[in-house]
């Protein structure tokens, strides 16, 4: 080492001079005595050389307690001026540990809420949709649902869902199970856990059921009223979709489960119908492209389908068909204020009721041009437009409003019976009181109302609604 060599050298140093003074010395003795003016130079040089040495000691003994005892260097401490000096990215117990590339935690959610739904309705709807606001299950005659006004109490809005997420070296792996009381379907009207989300996420791909690319669930209100607008597009689907873009922007591509409905109109006694089954031999293709700003986003989704039906009676007619239904959604939130924002949709297209919010379906029956002896009728994709304009408002953080109108419009085909649903409004307007975390206590107006194609029968629902609901949470990490 370098300190040893300088030791050494000392030491030889040393050495050599006490060997010169001592051989000096013994010359001194052995040599006639010299003139005391000699003498003097001698032992003046003589207590020079002894100086060096006691000098070349000290060097010597401050190198090996360095040697020994390092001392701390000393280095220049440099603070922000906004904060505390910024910490080491990682102390030395931390480079221990097994490191996880930044992958971060895995962690498991349990959430939902309580909700209890309380009102009065005015008018009348079908039984089975007592508790929400269904342009589509309004009555389409005088009286149909009959009689007029009833309160309702249910808890069909509480909620129930598992979500977790775990980092891989593929990104990040997302799952999520959720339900809900809502009875819908051979369940309509009951109080019945239901499905909502059953979907996973790895990196850019998904799979299960979950909102289609072609919905935006953030133009949804902030309202009690569980069915929501009717003029927007709002379809949980089974699916398998590619995100090859997340983020500020994004874009979503996705393959969906088919399906459709039709209607018969005038002709659905005749018994040459009775044998019209759908075949569903393609999935739905849907997308969408989403642009985020400082003042809001803008997103344009589409889909393409390609609905089918053949006839299974052998018989001298063919009413078997093909049509294609296709759509553009055109949505945003525009942040007006802090406290502002507006919630906005556009949708048009055919045959893409069945992915509407409250829409009856996707093809109608239309008497074929020319009178086609053995097509006397055709069904055909029904041509749609809807829109839906709601603002949400925070008057503080204890009291909130959201308030707003939709609606939805059908060009209905000359096979339809007069009495078909052409066209639904929506319009709400609440005060919605935060009184601590997770709970949540609101009044709402809510109207609805139905028009039908040729008749011109109109039914309006009013209602009152007073909701009350508790929310809860919780996170496990591991």
């Amino acid at each position: 080492m370098k300190l040893t060599r300088l030791s050494n050298k000392a030491i030889f140093v040393i050495a050599a001079l006490l060997l010169f003074a001592s051989s000096s010395a013994l010359a001194q003795t052995q040599e006639p005595a010299k003139p005391a003016s000699e003498v003097d130079q001698l032992k003046q040089r003589l207590q020079q050389l002894e100086q060096t040495v006691t000098e070349l000691k000290g060097q010597i003994d401050a190198i090996e307690t360095k040697k020994k005892d390092p001392a701390p260097a000393i280095v220049e401490a440099k603070y922000s001026e906004t904060g505390p000096p910024p910490l080491p990215e990682t102390t030395p117990a931390e480079s221990a540990k097994p490191q996880d590339n930044g992958k971060g935690e895995s962690t498991f959610t349990i959430y939902g809420f309580a909700m209890l739904d309380a009102g009065y309705q005015f008018k009348q709807n079908h039984p089975d949709w007592f508790d929400v606001i269904r342009p589509t299950k309004l009555p389409s005659f005088p009286n149909e649902f009959a009689p007029n006004g009833k309160t309702y109490f249910g808890v069909r809005q509480s909620r129930l869902g598992v979500k977790s997420t775990t980092p891989t070296k593929y990104g990040e792996l997302k799952t999520q199970f959720e339900f809900e009381l809502f009875g819908t379907g051979v369940d309509a009207g009951q109080t019945t856990f239901r499905l909502r989300h059953a979907y996973g996420e790895l990196g850019q791909f998904g799979a299960g059921q979950t909102w289609s690319p072609f919905m935006d669930i953030d133009v949804f209100p902030n309202s009690l009223e569980y069915w929501g607008p009717n003029g927007m597009v709002f379809f949980r689907n089974v699916q398998f979709r590619w995100m090859p873009l997340k983020g500020r922007n994004s874009v979503t591509l996705a393959v969906e489960r088919p399906g459709a409905s039709g209607d018969q109109g005038v002709f659905q006694d005749r018994i040459e119908l009775q044998g019209i089954r759908p075949k569903f031999d393609l999935p739905d293709f849907s997308g969408n492209v989403r642009f985020t700003r400082d003042w809001g986003y803008l997103q344009v989704a589409g889909m393409i389908r390609r609905i089918k039906w053949v006839d299974t009676t052998d018989d001298a007619f063919d009413l078997g068909g093909t049509e294609v239904g296709a759509g553009m959604n055109i949505t945003s939130n525009l942040k007006f204020t802090p406290n502002d924002t507006g919630r906005f949709a556009f949708v048009f297209g055919q045959g893409i009721q069945n992915y509407m919010n409250d829409a009856p379906v996707d093809v109608g029956i239309e008497l074929t041009p020319g009178g086609d002896p053995r097509r006397p009728i055709k069904g055909v994709a029904l041509p749609m437009w809807s829109m839906v304009a709601f603002l949400d408002h925070n008057w503080n953080k204890r009291f909130s409003t959201a308030i707003g109108y939709s609606m939805l419009d059908i060009d209905n085909s000359n096979g339809q019976a007069p009495n078909a649903y052409h066209r639904g409004h929506y319009g709400l307007g609440n005060l919605l009181f935060y009184p601590t975390d997770n709970v949540m206590i609101g009044g709402e107006l809510q109207w609805g109302r139905r028009e039908n194609f040729l008749d011109g029968f109109k039914s309006d629902d009013f209602r009152i609604q007073f909701s009350f609901r508790y929310n809860f949470s919780k996170q496990f990490t591991y």
